[in-house]
């Protein structure tokens, strides 16, 4: 199995490149869905945010209140935290499992590992360990105006998610390759297949 960290900012493009690689052939997996799975309802990770921040975070139907622990942990620091505490071995987990299933599947399986938060999770002990980290990076005047523009956020709260992430610096001190996705969406693609191409290993 070859291991690729896929990261960039909101807005960046990252999910361009990673729906470009699954089409030519890797397995994707998506940390934003992995962190969805691990709070649904009836699992052990649900159990312990109730159990941390109170049943007010349990919708009627057992389901998390997004929006209720959204609350809770916006500006205070410890409960993200502890938040985190809960949900990043629970995806670091699944996602292991999730790996070693595409390396039975094939040996030579190239898996492509989606996480937004990449810069932030790996100062986590016992992260993942990937063969390639590729970081897709467009400026924060360009990111911010797709969210403006395409996600129809106030330029206040588009501003407010780019600084709640990384920097630009940060993500890009950990890249071994970047993809410049300033510009259109085929000049994105056209980067991902040149990454896929230059891959050691490939299907």
């Amino acid at each position: 199995m070859y291991l690729i960290g896929l990261t960039g900012g909101i807005a960046s493009g990252k999910t361009v490149v990673a729906k470009r690689l699954e089409q030519l052939g890797a397995t994707v997996v998506d940390a934003d869905q992995l962190a969805r799975d691990v709070v649904a309802a009836g699992t052990p990770g649900l159990a312990a945010i109730a159990e941390r921040f109170g049943p007010g975070v349990i919708s009627a139907d057992g389901s998390l209140d997004r929006a209720a622990l959204g609350a809770l942990i916006f500006q205070d620091p410890d409960a993200r935290l502890a938040l985190n505490g809960i949900t990043h071995p629970a995806i670091r987990e699944l996602s292991g499992q999730l790996f070693a299933a595409a390396e039975r599947g094939d040996p030579d399986a190239v898996v492509v590992y989606d996480v937004p938060l990449l810069v932030e999770a790996s100062h986590d002990p016992g992260y993942h360990d990937f063969d390639l980290i590729v970081v897709v990076n467009a400026s924060a005047e360009t990111r911010l105006e797709r969210l403006v523009k395409l996600r129809g956020h106030s330029r206040e709260e588009a501003q407010h998610r780019l600084n709640s992430q990384a920097t630009d610096a940060e993500r890009l001190a950990i890249a071994d390759v970047v993809i410049d996705s300033n510009g259109t969406v085929d000049e994105t693609i056209a980067q991902a297949e040149a990454l896929w191409s230059s891959l050691p290993r490939r299907r």
